[in-house]
């Protein structure tokens, strides 16, 4: 039976938080600032062959607080510094809009695996906050959490793989991959 490690075929990533600093509802792109070392393990991943993609909750379109135009200039600015993504996904909705694509509801991880043409246990994604793991399992891709000082401590805790930074995340991924040299 393959193991998701072995059948991996893509990295999706939370956006705020995960890749860059969180600004909330941030529609300046002059204020976006990756992580440390996010293009490093990106430039990894896109090496060995691995799609990515972005995935990010933006209810600040559907408060008036942002536009979608602003959202994507902040996403063209995120792509700039951190490089070509395969595919983005945005959740425009609030909470209460009872939308399927708003995490931690499964849609946005279905969609992306939808259009890279793989299965969602194919898949893994990575975020800093309780929803992202939450919707990589709704969706059966695999989930690994980063806290940041804003994650709360029971989505530490019931998540079921945490790394302390995108490398160790990324390394956590690719491990099974490596062992059975298919990378």
């Amino acid at each position: 039976m393959a193991t998701a490690a072995s059948t991996l075929k893509a990295v999706l990533f939370d956006r705020d938080g995960t890749l860059v600093f969180d600004v909330p509802y941030n529609g300046n792109a002059e204020l976006v600032r990756p992580v440390p070392g996010a293009r490093k393990v990106l430039d990894e991943v896109r090496s060995l062959g691995l799609a990515t993609g972005v995935l990010s909750n933006q209810s600040g379109i559907a408060r008036g607080l942002l536009t979608r135009e602003e959202v994507d200039s902040v996403n063209a600015r995120v792509e700039d510094l951190l490089g070509p993504f395969d595919v983005w996904e945005v959740c425009p909705h609030e909470a209460g809009d009872g939308c399927r694509c708003r995490k931690p509801a499964p849609g946005m991880i279905q969609s992306a695996c939808r259009r890279l043409g793989i299965d969602p246990s194919e898949a893994a994604f990575i975020g800093d906050i309780g929803s992202d793991v939450e919707a990589a399992a709704a969706a059966g891709a695999r989930g690994v959490l980063v806290p940041t000082p804003q994650t709360r401590p029971e989505e530490v805790t019931a998540a079921p793989e945490v790394a302390v930074d995108l490398e160790q995340a990324v390394s956590l991924l690719l491990q099974g991959m490596l062992l059975r040299g298919l990378a």
